[in-house]
């Protein structure tokens, strides 16, 4: 059995045997490998980098090279039981209009972020006047692709704007350990937070 990073994990938790999904941002293929081979889905993925392309390719996994922000538009409605963005919403130019297309390409959108609200991210803002490295931030402003800052209680007005249902949340460390609680006290605790989401 194939071993996943505990984040990634809590991911391929939520997703039952022999659906379809789309991973986007599928980086070098782990989570889609472990699904199709453990689970049994039919599964598909978009990739930015054509490094991360080769490596999902020399597995044997179904990815193609593109751009969620630019690319999704092509996928018609409906196509998929799942579509996952694992920590790459912040990286998104219009970070909007791709959540809003997860959902339509899939019946439900699995999407995680790190949680730029969290108390040790404010806390070496306020204290140091710069931009936050941390265990989940681990890189600087410059060398970040993180270009939408956003905390779980600004994801979670979103999310209410759009009205969208939140069928699961899971704040969690950077670790993968869940954290039992609300939202609010979540976007003061957890690292990164993961949302199963509905139309």
């Amino acid at each position: 059995m194939t071993t996943l990073r505990k984040d990634l994990q809590l991911i391929a938790d939520m997703i039952e045997p022999e659906n379809r999904v789309l991973d986007v941002g599928c980086d070098d293929g782990a989570l889609l490998d472990y699904l199709v081979n453990e689970k049994g889905i039919d599964g598909r993925g978009i990739e930015i980098s054509q490094k991360g392309v080769n490596s999902c390719v020399a597995k044997g996994l179904f990815v193609v090279q593109g751009d969620a922000d630019n690319d999704l538009h092509e996928y018609p409605d409906n196509t998929f039981d799942y579509v996952i963005l694992s920590k790459a919403l912040q990286a998104m130019h219009q970070p909007r209009e791709v959540m809003l297309n997860l959902l339509r390409i899939g019946k439900r959108a699995i999407v995680t972020i790190p949680n730029f609200g969290q108390w040790r991210v404010r806390f070496s803002l306020l204290t140091r006047g710069r931009m936050p490295v941390t265990k989940a931030l681990d890189k600087t402003w410059y060398n970040t692709s993180n270009i939408h800052f956003c905390t779980i209680t600004d994801l979670f007005d979103l999310i209410e704007q759009e009205n969208l249902k939140v069928a699961e949340f899971v704040p969690h460390m950077s670790d993968g350990t869940r954290l039992n609680m609300g939202r609010k006290r979540a976007n003061w605790h957890a690292d990164q937070a993961l949302f199963l989401l509905e139309k």
